[in-house]
This record gives C-alpha cells, structure tokens and sequence, in this order.
C-alpha cells in the first residue's frame, strides 16, 4: 500500500497500531530493500521510502507502505516523519540508508559535487535523526541505525569524499550512541565491505580534466570497480563482497536485539581491513592499500585514452560524467 496523503491523527494512543514503525531510506534496491523486507517479516509496521516512490512496487506489493522520501528535501523529510509519529505516536526504528557513491581525484572533483555527497550521505541523515528523536525520548526507545562503510575507517585514493562522508557518519553515530543512551535510544553503525548493489551502477565519475596526468588513474579505478562488481568478481574485494541481504541481516540483528552493539561489521574482509589497520604502521598500511586498490601516477595519454573508454563502458551504463542519471541517490 502507498499513499502520500497523511491520515488523521488517532483519537488516543489505544487507536495506534501495536506494531512498531520502521522507517527506512533509499529502498529501491538493494540494501534498503533487502532490510524492508526482513524488518516487515519481523513484525515491524515498515515505511519504506525512496525518492522515486515508483520504484518501490514490489515493496508495496508484499505490503509494505512506500513513500516518497528525499533526504536533501526538507519538507519531505518532515512529512513522512510527521506522519508516522500521528500513527504511531513516533519512529521505533530509524535505518539511515540512503546514499552514493563520489569517484574521482580530489584535484577534479567539482566542490558542489562533494557538497552534494555530503549533503546526501551525511546532512540528510543526520536532519532525519533529529526529526525522529523527541518521538523516541517520549516513547523511552527507539533504535537508530546509520550504514557507513569500510571507508569509514580508511579511504583509498579517488574515493576522498565517498570516505569523509562514511566518516562524519561514524564519528556523528559515536556522539549520538552517548547523547541518546539517557533517554532509551540505541545508535548503531553498521560498517560494511564491498556490496553487491546497485550503488556502484550509481557511481557519480568527476569528469578527466587532467589530461595525461590522470587518464591512467582514471582507467585503473574503473577497471577496479569491473573486476569488483561486474560479472564474476575478479579481485580480491570482489570475491570477498557480500549481498545486501547480508548487510540487512546484520541491520535486523540491530533492530530486533535488547542490547544491540554500538558497531556491526559486515563481511570478513571489513574485520580483516580493521585489524590491519590497527596492527599495521600507517606506512605499512599505505603499501598495503596500494597493493589493493589503483592509485594516480604519470602515464602516456595515447594508450590510457582508449583503455578508460572501454573500461569505463564495463563499468557502467553511463559516461563519468555530471549528470543526472549517475549522481542520483539511491
């Protein structure tokens, strides 16, 4: 069921559903997906929400009430939150999932491109929150789940701001989790290796304004993303990526435990980085990384010029390119 028309408060609290609300971002595919299915299947009264409503029909379909949400819209953000708490006299769950991926050398990326990840990954997320805190503290409970990533704990070269946002939602998650522990209101982060998902379809490219200088760089990271995500993985991200179900999975444990924990990291390759990133001197961590992941360097423009054209169609359906249909939000 999907409607945007918000109903009439109930008379008292006895007229509200018994099952709690989950609210959860960025549904249309993938993670957000995945999770609204396994939260309805736990018993929660589940919205969820995309900017695009009409690609929520199978949502909608197994029952679920779809709604269109924009973290970037402030109004739409406050309806949707406006009119779970009249149903349900507030939000028992919050799941911050909506977001995408920026990729590019920090040198080319435009600044309202990186203001736009973070408006979406991260100022988005952190309005929703506020929104749904006083129903929670009026309710003593409520439960607040925000996905970042492996790159909330380290980046890697041409993902600087993809990982400054997963950062700001860490460390945002740490401050909220001793804030909110007073009122009843657990904050869980979830940290994820590579996904499986439609987020690297999404992948908003900064265009190559450097010419030679980062043309091969360019080509290296795409063919990363193909040999992660296209076909049969071919790396070693790939091979140990997981699926969205796996991360939804993950994000019900959080929903439905009495304690959950402050951090779940998904994936053995997540717990595996994490160690070594403890363990390793920052140097050592660095060599590491460029063994795993492409990094710029001088390259002949004649021979990378056709090689990041073709990689780059493996990669993706549409040109690195700003535009529209590659910087949208899941």
């Amino acid at each position: 069921m999907s409607s945007d028309t918000p109903p009439s408060p109930p008379a008292d609290n006895a007229a509200r559903p018994a099952a709690p609300a989950a609210l959860i971002t960025g549904c249309s595919s993938g993670i957000g997906h995945a999770t609204a299915l396994r939260l309805h299947a736990a018993g929660f009264t589940v919205y969820a929400t995309a900017r695009q409503p009409e690609s929520l029909a199978g949502l909608a379909a197994a029952g679920i009430t779809t709604l269109r949400l924009d973290v970037t819209d402030e109004a739409s953000m406050t309806a949707v939150a406006g009119r779970i708490t009249a149903a349900h006299g507030g939000v028992a769950v919050l799941v911050n999932n909506a977001g995408f991926e920026l990729a590019g050398p920090i040198e080319e990326v435009p600044p309202a491109e990186a203001r736009r990840q973070f408006e979406v990954n991260f100022f988005g997320l952190a309005r929703l929150t506020q929104l749904v805190i006083p129903g929670m503290r009026e309710r003593g409970a409520g439960t607040i789940i925000n996905l970042s990533s492996v790159f909330g704990r380290f980046a890697i070269a041409g993902n600087a701001y993809y990982a400054a946002s997963k950062h700001a939602v860490a460390a945002f998650t740490d401050a909220l989790r001793l804030e909110l522990a007073g009122f009843g209101i657990r904050a869980v982060l979830i940290e994820s290796t590579a996904a499986r998902t439609s987020l690297h379809a999404n992948l908003a490219w900064a265009e190559n304004q450097g010419g030679d200088l980062y043309a091969g760089f360019y080509a290296d990271l795409a063919d990363w993303y193909a040999r992660t995500y296209t076909g049969p993985p071919r790396n070693m991200a790939g091979r140990l990526a997981v699926s969205a179900d796996d991360v939804a999975a993950a994000i019900a444990h959080a929903a439905t435990a009495r304690h959950p924990r402050g951090r779940y990291q998904v994936g053995t390759l997540a717990r595996a980085l994490f160690a070594l990133r403890r363990w390793l001197p920052a140097p050592a961590f660095d060599a590491f990384v460029r063994t795993q992941f492409p990094s710029p360097g001088r390259a002949g423009a004649a021979a990378t010029a056709e090689r990041q054209r073709q990689l780059l169609a493996s990669a993706t359906e549409t040109p690195p390119r700003w535009n529209s249909a590659v910087k949208k939000p899941r």
